[in-house]
């Protein structure tokens, strides 16, 4: 088949991949976004949608309604788990298209077999260049099987592993080869534990596996020490709360995501304008005519209400020619620079408003011809700033750019998780955050590590009864979880060196799964 699309319906059978949704391939990716109808193969495809453009339909996989579909001018993609081609069931609904003669594609995926052994740290073909792949649901010859000098994989087995490993043995393979077992694999619920044929008996019996997992028999397991990459990551599996808005918590989730954690945003506070317009108003025509001579920026929130302000008015960034402008910290300074203004001044030293109160010049009347400042901020902002700034001579207009508002409490399963001890970490970013998390769904578990972005936000933690584990070495959102990444990676480290097993926060708390990862 051709790689355009043809003008009628026709079903696509795309490989999903093996449980990480990053390692969809681009034309399956492009085949979803086209797609009038998408078929589930398991339900953890659901982020797999995000390709989807908006009212997409997810069609039941049941009997030939999809195939109908097509057959009335629909593109299906039918997600199948791995490669549709390898242990799958297709066949039948590939002939069932071509009986009612509608067009198909099938679209390889990357299979388990090779991509959770990557994940596992474990290369499929390495001293010896042979590579086997069996599925246990099938009826196999095991002695054959264990004539294998390469790699060994097994799919659907783990119910069966044990009596496996036996046969193994029992066709000639020693007991001491090495096995490793690995569920959930991609996914930050990837769990391996390696063990040999004979001991896989004692090393599964407290693992609670579950399918999806593979077996893989042969020396490679050996190489997992060396390249182990994805379950050793410092916070590999931890769910961390996120405790921001939307918009602010993005790239420090995602920051999150490549140490290995989960992260859950939870939006605590709402940014909104301000009750009455006319102060900001005011400060804007000001800045125009040339009231004042500088211009402070405390949060990359004032960079947006300014610039709102600006693009309300028909302004942009010319009209800060002639305006000195200092910016608190490096995220807002960003926010200032992609507003197409590049700050005159930003501390070199502690980023706050007593970092900026340190670098600020005093007045001069031979060098300022203004003295006046605008400091477009929060409506709960400290009067730290312009306590300073005034004992340097200067004149402040603290207009309300924007509020902060307490969002609404989030769902219950994620109160419960905050209190109960379901999350390992939680990140603050403000003393709001503390203070309106702890309002709108308590106080997070004891078990849980409190993170905080410097010594006002520990401060305000303590007030609350809240133990600080980690702090920034600088505040920023981006060190704030370098910070986390680190506490981490040494508590593993710690750990290895007593001879246990890694365990995260959470599985420190009464009646957590004692699953070790």
């Amino acid at each position: 088949m051709s790689s355009d699309s043809p003008t009628s319906g026709f079903v696509a059978f795309v490989g999903a991949g093996p449980g990480d949704p990053n390692l969809l391939t681009l034309r399956a990716a492009e085949l979803l976004a086209k797609a009038d109808a998408v078929v589930l193969d398991v339900e953890t495809q659901t982020p797999l949608l995000r390709h989807c453009r908006e009212g997409v339909e997810v069609a039941e996989l049941s009997g030939g309604d999809f195939v109908r579909r097509a057959a009335r001018g629909q593109l299906v993609v039918r997600l199948v788990e791995g490669d549709p081609m390898l242990f799958s069931s297709i066949t039948e609904e590939a002939a069932a298209c071509t009986a009612a003669e509608v067009d198909f594609e099938i679209v390889p995926g990357v299979p388990p077999a090779t991509a959770v052994l990557t994940y596992a740290g474990i290369p499929p073909a390495t001293a010896v260049p042979e590579f086997r792949i069996v599925d246990a649901a099938q009826e196999q010859d095991w002695a054959a099987h264990a004539a294998c000098r390469g790699t060994l994989v097994v799919y659907n087995g783990i119910g069966d592993a044990v009596a496996i490993g036996k046969a193994l043995i029992a066709g000639g393979k020693p007991d001491t080869t090495p096995v490793a077992v690995s569920s959930g694999g991609t996914t930050t619920e990837q769990y391996t534990v390696v063990s040999s044929l004979g001991r896989l008996q004692a090393d599964l019996k407290h693992a609670g596996f579950t399918e999806p997992a593979l077996i893989v028999v042969g020396e490679a397991v050996g190489q997992r020490d060396k390249l182990s990459w994805f379950e050793t990551k410092p916070l590999f599996g931890w769910r961390v709360l996120v405790p921001r808005t939307k918009e602010q918590s993005r790239s420090l989730s995602e920051q999150l995501v490549a140490y290995g954690a989960v992260p859950e945003e939870v939006p605590t506070i709402s940014v909104e304008p301000p009750r009455t317009p006319q102060q900001m108003d005011r400060a804007i025509k000001g800045l125009v005519t040339g009231r004042y001579e500088w211009v402070a920026f405390t949060s990359a929130n004032a960079v947006k209400a300014v610039r709102e302000k600006f693009e309300e008015y028909g302004l942009d960034a010319r009209a800060f020619a002639g305006l000195k402008v200092a910016a608190v910290g490096d995220a807002t300074s960003r926010a200032l620079v992609e507003f197409g203004v590049k700050p005159d001044l930003l501390p070199s030293g502690e980023q706050s408003s007593e970092g900026l109160v340190a670098e600020w010049p005093p007045y001069d009347s031979m060098l300022d011809p203004i003295n006046r400042v605008l400091l477009p901020r929060a409506d709960i902002s400290t009067d730290t700033l312009v306590a300073g700034l005034t004992e340097l001579g200067w004149e402040c207009d603290d207009v309300t750019a924007y509020r902060t508002v307490r969002a609404a409490p989030p769902p219950a399963p994620i109160r419960e998780a905050i209190k109960g001890g379901g999350f390992d970490a939680v990140l603050f970013t403000s003393s709001s955050t503390v203070r309106n998390l702890v309002g709108i769904a308590g106080k997070p578990h004891n078990v849980t590590v409190i993170a905080v972005i410097g010594p006002q936000t520990a401060k305000t933690a303590e007030e609350f009864g809240l133990r600080v584990d980690v702090m920034a070495d600088k505040p920023s959102a981006s060190a704030l979880a370098a910070a986390v990444a680190e506490f981490g990676a040494k508590q593993r480290q710690a750990a290895l060196v007593a001879g246990d097993i890694p365990r995260r926060p959470s599985q420190n708390r009464r009646g957590a799964r004692r699953r070790a990862r």
